[in-house]
Formats: C-alpha cells, structure tokens, sequence
C-alpha cells in the first residue's frame, strides 16, 4: 500500500493514507506520515525559559497554511493515552523516548474534530505547511513529538490571552511565520474564531490574510469536524472569509443543514465523488 503520492510535491497522501486518519481510533496517521522525508523533524532550539522549540519553517513555493487549535488535553481520551497502562500504538509511541507526534495524539484526544482538521489540512497542503497549536510552546509542526514532559507543560499552560505563558510563545511564532510568508499568502484557522483565544493573538500579526473556512460559523466541533472529513475525502475545498467579516450564526438558514446539503452535493455517502 502506497501511504503517499510520489507524484506529488508535497509529499500529498493516497487515499488509502487518509483512510487511515479517519479510522476509529486514529491510532496510525502521522507514524505513517513521519516516513516523508519532506516531514523530518527540525533542529530543537534551546530557549532562555527553559522549554524546547522548534524553528517554524515552509516551502519555498507554499500556497497557503494551515493552523491547527489544540486539543483538550484534560479529557479521558487523553488520560487514556497517557496511562502507562495502555498499549494501542499512540499510547506505545507516547511512552517512547521519541514521544508521539502531536497531530496523532491530538487525534486520538479529540477524536472527530482534531481527526477533520488533520485530514483536511494534509488533503489541501503539504505537512511541512501545517501548524498545531501547542499552549505553552507556541506553532509547532505536526509531527512535532509529545513527550510526558511536554505534555506537563500543555497541562499547566491555560489558554488565556491573560497567561504570559500562553500568549508569549504563540506570538513569537506566529511572528516567525509571518516574516517567511508572502503578503498575499492565506493563513487558514481550523479552529474557534467566535472568542479571542486564538484570534487576538494571530489577527495583529497576519490581518486579513488570517481567514477561516465560512460554513463554520453556527457549527459546533462535531458538526465542523464531520464537515471537514467530508470535505476531505470529497477533495473539496471549503470557501474561506476573512475574519473582519461576520463570525455568526446569519439568515442563510440552520447552519447544521447548510453543512448537510453541502455535503451531500459534493461527495457519496461512502466517499468522494469520482469524474
């Protein structure tokens, strides 16, 4: 089985590769994906305050990036995980020296949501072009590794634009990516855009440039990670709005159905709609 097309530049998963993250368990997707070459990991930075970065780089030629909120770490799919009793390949890979990357144990924490948001990103870019963010640490990568260790300083950073040691590392990352993209390069959000968490801290820095898909206003997590699954499998890309427009529910309609009866129109019940 071929987890990835060698065709593709960036290193763009087959069909059989996203069939993986939209197992039930999602146990499988980025150990697969670590075997990109394209996907390696950069050198660690050490910091004055002590905690290991990454340096946020792209592609030369990137078309556009994706951001990637977190998952809840506090939940019981995360205490599953990170039991040392468990022994399903993500808690293995958690409990290894390397640590497990973050999309994959974000996936399994979060279980739909984070899984749309993953499969999403890789079907319209390169992993390398993909950013989760990690309270306390700032964008990292997707393949990013968690360790125990990391994963203590997730626990204890809130996400709260009033906690410096939240709002701090985001910055300076998404400074750091700002300065490496075009002006006209899209920032996509997958993530909430009703409060400030996130918004207040990127909007400064990447202006109208920072837009989120437009069907995700009115939709809770589930609905908006169905909707990306669909969206994924179906290789139809989503419109996107600026967030200076409005992040509300408006008159177009019961944004669940609006999802619906977009979906339905654009893939088959049992994936996507083949030409």
């Amino acid at each position: 089985m071929n987890f990835f097309d060698a065709n593709a530049g960036a290193c763009r998963p087959t069909r059989e590769g996203l069939d993986l993250l939209f197992a039930a368990r999602c146990e499988r997707p980025l150990h697969v994906i670590a075997g990109c070459s394209r996907f390696a990991m950069t050198n660690e930075i050490e910091f004055a305050h002590g905690k290991r970065e990454y340096p946020v780089s792209v592609t030369s030629s990137v078309s556009k990036v994706f951001l990637l909120s977190p998952a809840n770490v506090s939940g019981e799919r995360a205490r599953q995980l990170t039991s040392p009793r468990a022994t399903f390949e993500a808690a293995r890979l958690y409990q290894s020296p390397e640590g497990v990357p973050i999309a994959l144990a974000f996936a399994f924490m979060s279980s739909l949501y984070f899984r749309g948001k993953i499969a999403y990103a890789l079907q319209f870019a390169g992993p390398e072009d993909i950013f989760v963010i990690a309270p306390g640490f700032g964008l990292v990568p997707a393949e990013w590794r968690l360790t125990p260790q990391r994963m203590k300083v997730l626990e204890k950073t809130e996400v709260d634009l009033r906690k410096r040691n939240y709002r701090k590392p985001l910055e300076r990352a998404a400074l750091e990516l700002a300065e490496k993209l075009d002006d006209d390069t899209p920032v996509v959000l997958l993530g909430s855009v009703a409060s400030g968490k996130y918004v207040d801290v990127l909007w400064p820095i990447f202006g109208e440039r920072l837009v989120f898909p437009a069907m995700f206003a009115g939709l809770g997590d589930m609905s908006r990670g169905g909707l990306l699954l669909r969206a994924a499998r179906a290789n139809r890309e989503l419109e996107y709005t600026s967030l200076a427009a409005p992040r509300h529910k408006n008159d177009a309609g019961d944004p669940v159905e609006i999802a619906r009866a977009w979906a339905r129109s654009h893939s088959y019940p049992m994936g996507p709609k083949r030409t």
